[in-house]
């Protein structure tokens, strides 16, 4: 008997060792609302913040065929788009991106028979991995304040949808929280709890108001695995929530950052990450913004991102074991001379990129 001893130890340890890690994650999972058959189609869509301004300028859009054509019926009808996404802020100057430019769009959305996807930046303008500004209204609060903050806002906005039959799909709890959001407040490095509970507090007024909305986190880099380990983690280590895990894919500005880069290998990898993250997080995922190069004078480049765009939607749905939910382009109806990642002409006409959505 005392010849086995040490082995029924060893034996015994590794048992009460296994059942401990799997407790330990278990417990990290119970922040996870699974998502596995609330979604069944692939969804294809677009953000559209910036049309109501285009449309102010007079700006008329076209087929390729040059036909006038109303943007969103087009993205519809001929380019099998099913939801849009719109980005809103909580005090912009002029009232661009306000919850009732939002609610305006969302009506024209809803009576195309389109799905709403909504963007909070919580912020009066622009919110991103390299800036997530305080709303000028929130300055001087303590955390908890803005917490209620946070959550106050996130009613406001959502029962006017409610107001008006209106029941957005999807909601982002905050756009591209890579580095957290809400600095220095919700920074995910000096602040990660914070951080976490900024979350948590969008999640919950979230399901305060649509319960059965699927309330996304939103990170950039796609194909930066690293990034969705270390964000993911955080925002469950310390209670924070989340449905479905969005990603930003964009081959373009990656390859400005790192020219040894290829965009087939960031395609790869993103499509690798999307398995990964759905498989540890037992949650689906969206690919909430992309986009590709418009350059007139250089067809070849419309091209290839036509050839990007149908690979990415191709392999979303065929080959990430049917986890991720959908691909959205980031603004496609922008006319080159500013952004450059638009997929319009400067006719407002759509031009061969478009032609991805199609193809898959």
């Amino acid at each position: 008997m005392k010849r086995f001893l040490p082995l029924l130890c060893c034996l015994l340890f590794l048992v009460i060792s296994g059942r401990a890690q799997t407790t330990q994650t278990q417990d990290v999972l119970h922040n996870v609302h699974v998502t596995k058959n609330v979604m069944k189609d692939f969804v294809k869509g677009a953000d559209v913040g910036f049309l109501q301004g285009q449309e102010r300028r007079g700006i008329v859009f076209h087929d390729r065929n040059g036909q006038e054509r109303e943007c969103l019926e087009l993205l519809k009808n001929d380019y099998q788009m099913s939801a849009i996404r719109m980005r809103v802020w909580v005090n912009p100057r002029g009232g661009d991106c306000d919850k009732f430019a939002l609610l305006a769009m969302a009506k024209r959305v809803k009576a195309l028979g389109m799905d709403l996807m909504v963007d909070f930046h919580y912020s009066d303008s622009w919110a991103d991995p390299g800036k997530q500004p305080i709303p000028k209204a929130w300055l001087d609060h303590s955390f908890e304040e803005m917490k209620k903050d946070l959550r106050n806002h996130t009613v406001e906005v959502l029962s006017l949808l409610k107001e008006n039959n209106i029941a957005p799909r999807w909601v982002q709890i905050g756009n591209e929280t890579t580095n957290g959001l809400l600095w220095p407040m919700g920074h995910i490095e000096s602040e990660p709890q914070q951080y976490a509970g900024f979350i948590r507090a969008g999640y919950d007024a979230v399901k305060e108001v649509f319960p059965e909305t699927i309330v996304i986190v939103h990170l950039d880099r796609g194909h930066q695995q690293s990034i969705y380990d270390h964000n993911l983690d955080t925002i469950l280590k310390y209670g924070g929530k989340f449905d479905m895990v969005g990603m930003s894919l964009y081959p373009y500005w990656a390859m400005e950052d790192h020219p040894e880069l290829k965009a087939d290998d960031i395609i790869t990898d993103c499509i690798a990450n999307i398995r990964y993250v759905s498989e540890k997080y037992q949650c689906d995922v969206m690919i909430v913004e992309t986009g590709y190069e418009v350059d007139e004078r250089h067809p070849e480049k419309m091209e290839d991102g036509r050839r990007q765009l149908t690979r990415v939607i191709r392999e979303a749905r065929s080959k990430t074991n049917g986890h991720c939910r959908g691909v959205f382009y980031w603004e496609p109806q922008c006319l080159p001379g500013g952004y450059k990642l638009g997929a319009f002409d400067s006719k407002a006409a759509p031009t061969a990129i478009m032609e991805g959505f199609i193809e898959d």
